[in-house]
Protein backbone atom coordinates (compact mmCIF):
# COMPACT_ATOMS: atom_id res chain seq x y z
CA UNK A 1 0.00 0.00 0.00
CA UNK A 2 2.83 2.42 -0.62
CA UNK A 3 1.78 5.73 -2.15
CA UNK A 4 4.03 8.10 -4.00
CA UNK A 5 4.29 11.65 -2.74
CA UNK A 6 1.43 13.82 -4.04
CA UNK A 7 1.79 16.88 -6.27
CA UNK A 8 0.98 20.23 -4.58
CA UNK A 9 -1.03 23.04 -6.17
CA UNK A 10 -2.83 26.16 -5.04
CA UNK A 11 -6.60 25.73 -4.82
CA UNK A 12 -8.69 28.48 -6.40
CA UNK A 13 -9.80 30.94 -3.75
CA UNK A 14 -11.66 34.22 -3.92
CA UNK A 15 -9.16 37.12 -3.51
CA UNK A 16 -11.06 38.06 -0.34
CA UNK A 17 -9.36 35.14 1.38
CA UNK A 18 -6.01 36.93 1.13
CA UNK A 19 -4.47 34.90 -1.65
CA UNK A 20 -2.02 37.75 -2.28
CA UNK A 21 -0.21 36.61 0.89
CA UNK A 22 0.92 33.40 -0.80
CA UNK A 23 4.70 33.23 -0.93
CA UNK A 24 6.73 30.72 -2.90
CA UNK A 25 5.47 27.61 -4.62
CA UNK A 26 2.61 25.40 -3.44
CA UNK A 27 3.84 23.02 -0.76
CA UNK A 28 6.60 25.32 0.52
CA UNK A 29 4.64 27.12 3.26
CA UNK A 30 2.98 23.83 4.22
CA UNK A 31 5.19 20.86 3.30
CA UNK A 32 3.68 17.41 2.71
CA UNK A 33 5.69 16.05 5.67
CA UNK A 34 3.78 18.41 7.98
CA UNK A 35 0.43 17.29 6.56
CA UNK A 36 1.43 13.65 7.09
CA UNK A 37 2.31 14.49 10.69
CA UNK A 38 -1.14 16.05 11.20
CA UNK A 39 -2.80 12.98 9.69
CA UNK A 40 -0.71 10.63 11.78
CA UNK A 41 -1.29 12.53 15.04
CA UNK A 42 -5.04 13.17 14.69
CA UNK A 43 -7.30 11.42 17.18
CA UNK A 44 -10.70 11.74 15.52
CA UNK A 45 -11.31 11.53 11.79
CA UNK A 46 -14.72 12.54 10.47
CA UNK A 47 -15.97 10.15 7.79
CA UNK A 48 -18.46 11.64 5.32
CA UNK A 49 -20.56 9.52 2.98
CA UNK A 50 -23.69 10.16 0.92
CA UNK A 51 -27.03 8.57 1.72
CA UNK A 52 -29.15 7.16 -1.09
CA UNK A 53 -31.15 10.44 -1.25
CA UNK A 54 -27.91 12.43 -1.59
CA UNK A 55 -27.88 13.84 1.94
CA UNK A 56 -24.57 13.72 3.77
CA UNK A 57 -23.85 11.36 6.65
CA UNK A 58 -20.89 12.23 8.91
CA UNK A 59 -19.48 10.36 11.88
CA UNK A 60 -16.22 10.27 13.82
CA UNK A 61 -13.99 7.21 13.54
CA UNK A 62 -10.60 6.28 14.91
CA UNK A 63 -8.01 5.67 12.23
CA UNK A 64 -4.36 5.50 11.23
CA UNK A 65 -2.59 7.14 8.30
CA UNK A 66 -0.65 4.39 6.53
CA UNK A 67 1.12 4.88 3.17
CA UNK A 68 -1.30 7.33 1.56
CA UNK A 69 -4.44 5.81 3.07
CA UNK A 70 -6.59 6.37 6.12
CA UNK A 71 -7.16 2.90 7.59
CA UNK A 72 -10.11 2.48 9.96
CA UNK A 73 -12.86 0.10 10.94
CA UNK A 74 -16.63 0.39 10.87
CA UNK A 75 -19.51 -2.03 11.02
CA UNK A 76 -20.72 -3.13 7.59
CA UNK A 77 -24.25 -2.71 9.00
CA UNK A 78 -23.75 0.95 10.04
CA UNK A 79 -25.15 3.75 7.86
CA UNK A 80 -21.67 4.52 6.56
CA UNK A 81 -20.86 0.83 6.05
CA UNK A 82 -24.00 0.26 3.99
CA UNK A 83 -23.43 3.42 1.94
CA UNK A 84 -19.77 2.59 1.27
CA UNK A 85 -20.79 -0.79 -0.11
CA UNK A 86 -23.12 0.98 -2.55
CA UNK A 87 -20.78 3.88 -3.35
CA UNK A 88 -17.12 3.75 -2.23
CA UNK A 89 -16.52 7.50 -2.64
CA UNK A 90 -15.86 9.21 0.70
CA UNK A 91 -14.32 12.23 2.34
CA UNK A 92 -12.63 12.28 5.72
CA UNK A 93 -11.21 15.17 7.72
CA UNK A 94 -9.42 15.65 11.02
CA UNK A 95 -10.43 17.98 13.83
CA UNK A 96 -8.65 21.15 14.91
CA UNK A 97 -6.80 24.19 13.63
CA UNK A 98 -4.61 22.05 11.37
CA UNK A 99 -7.05 21.17 8.62
CA UNK A 100 -6.67 18.07 6.47
CA UNK A 101 -9.48 16.86 4.19
CA UNK A 102 -8.91 13.53 2.41
CA UNK A 103 -11.01 12.71 -0.66
CA UNK A 104 -10.97 9.35 -2.35
CA UNK A 105 -12.46 5.87 -2.50
CA UNK A 106 -12.87 3.19 0.12
CA UNK A 107 -11.45 -0.28 -0.24
CA UNK A 108 -12.69 -3.07 2.03
CA UNK A 109 -9.48 -4.83 3.00
CA UNK A 110 -9.18 -8.62 3.09
CA UNK A 111 -6.61 -8.18 5.84
CA UNK A 112 -5.32 -5.23 7.82
CA UNK A 113 -1.95 -3.71 6.87
CA UNK A 114 1.06 -5.02 8.76
CA UNK A 115 1.28 -3.39 12.18
CA UNK A 116 -2.22 -1.89 12.03
CA UNK A 117 -3.65 -3.71 15.05
CA UNK A 118 -0.73 -2.94 17.38
CA UNK A 119 -0.42 0.70 16.20
CA UNK A 120 -4.19 1.17 16.63
CA UNK A 121 -4.03 -0.30 20.15
CA UNK A 122 -1.06 1.91 21.03
CA UNK A 123 -2.82 5.04 19.76
CA UNK A 124 -6.30 4.40 21.17
CA UNK A 125 -5.88 1.84 23.97
CA UNK A 126 -8.32 -0.42 22.12
CA UNK A 127 -7.48 -3.64 20.31
CA UNK A 128 -9.47 -3.77 17.10
CA UNK A 129 -10.00 -7.15 15.42
CA UNK A 130 -10.20 -6.68 11.64
CA UNK A 131 -10.66 -10.44 11.20
CA UNK A 132 -14.05 -10.08 12.93
CA UNK A 133 -16.70 -9.55 10.20
CA UNK A 134 -18.35 -6.92 12.43
CA UNK A 135 -15.18 -4.78 12.52
CA UNK A 136 -13.41 -5.11 9.16
CA UNK A 137 -10.55 -2.86 8.11
CA UNK A 138 -11.23 -0.27 5.41
CA UNK A 139 -8.82 2.03 3.62
CA UNK A 140 -9.69 5.45 2.24
CA UNK A 141 -7.24 5.75 -0.64
CA UNK A 142 -6.38 9.41 -1.00
CA UNK A 143 -7.02 10.91 -4.44
CA UNK A 144 -6.87 14.52 -3.24
CA UNK A 145 -5.94 16.07 0.09
CA UNK A 146 -6.74 19.68 0.98
CA UNK A 147 -4.77 21.12 3.88
CA UNK A 148 -4.09 24.39 5.63
CA UNK A 149 -3.13 25.92 8.93
CA UNK A 150 -6.13 27.85 10.20
CA UNK A 151 -3.87 30.70 11.42
CA UNK A 152 -2.55 31.27 7.88
CA UNK A 153 -5.36 30.02 5.66
CA UNK A 154 -4.56 31.64 2.31
CA UNK A 155 -0.79 31.28 2.61
CA UNK A 156 -0.88 27.59 3.48
CA UNK A 157 -3.97 26.18 1.76
CA UNK A 158 -2.67 23.48 -0.55
CA UNK A 159 -4.28 20.85 -2.75
CA UNK A 160 -2.30 17.61 -2.91
CA UNK A 161 -3.07 15.31 -5.84
CA UNK A 162 -2.07 11.66 -5.87
CA UNK A 163 -1.21 9.91 -9.13
CA UNK A 164 -3.59 7.26 -10.40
Amino acid sequence: MTASEPVPSWPSLDPGYGTASRVGAPGEALPWATVVEWLRDARNYWLCTARRDGSVHAKPVWALWIDGTVVFSTSPDSVSGRRLRADPRATMHVEGAHVVVVEGSIEWLREAPSGFVSAYEEKYGWRVDPSNPATPALALRARTVLSWDEAELAGTMTRWTFAG
